[in-house]
């Protein structure tokens, strides 16, 4: 609710501008958006299929730029929306989905307004239940302290400063046995989406699908 307040107060003081591609009249344009409609499978060394909605390039990487790095908040409904409509795909089950955001650095949450991919995830099962999907968010992963900053590594490195650091949160799992849905924004080697499975397996919970907005994987 404050997300969707302080949403509307930015639109009456500012119109809003495409992320996208600049044009005003709407955080993210229908031309840009439809560049995000064509969800398909990507190589990935996660145990689930894995899905992006559009390759790390052009208009959707400056689409997921503006929301996780540069404060374009108002980009979640827009991308939410557009990630609901992949479910069916990614889950399998459109009749009980499960969501599990991928976790962040608790000093990346903190610049970015909290954690995106919850937020991200909100605005997805909002619009999901639009659809006639009933989604449930389960913010059931987080990131020991000394994980560092991904950007810049290779698979490798990435598997490495992952290893027993993505961390169950007993409390807000799903049901043992629930599949659930790992939600992501980029998913560039696959290492964080094996992380979170393994993480996730150590607490009872199967991974059936794994959704990103965007990869560099997809061509």
């Amino acid at each position: 609710m404050l997300d969707h307040a302080v949403d509307r107060a930015l639109d009456l003081l500012l119109p809003p501008v495409c992320a996208g591609c600049g044009a005003s009249g709407a955080p993210c344009c229908p031309g840009c958006e439809s560049l995000l409609t064509s969800p398909s499978r990507l190589p990935c060394p996660s145990r689930a299929p894995a899905y992006a909605l559009a390759s790390y390039r052009g208009v959707p990487r400056r689409l997921v730029l503006a929301y996780k790095e540069r404060g374009r908040r108002d980009l979640a409904p827009a991308l939410g929306g557009l990630l609901a409509a992949a479910l069916p795909l990614a889950s399998g089950d459109t009749s009980n989905c499960w969501l599990v955001p991928a976790p962040s650095r608790r000093v990346a949450a903190r610049l970015r307004g909290g954690p995106h991919m919850v937020r991200l995830a909100r605005h997805c099962a909002s619009r999901a239940a639009e659809l006639g999907i009933r989604v449930n968010i389960a913010p059931a992963l987080r990131l020991a302290s000394d994980a560092e900053d991904a950007v810049g590594l290779d698979q490798a490195r990435r598997a490495a400063n992952l290893a027993g650091r993505v961390l169950p949160v007993p409390a807000a799992l799903p049901p043992a046995g629930t599949g659930v849905v790992l939600l992501d924004d980029v998913i560039t080697t696959g290492a964080t989406a094996v992380a979170c499975e393994r993480a996730l397996a150590s607490g009872g919970v199967p991974v059936t699908g794994v959704l990103a907005v965007t990869s560099p994987r997809l061509r």
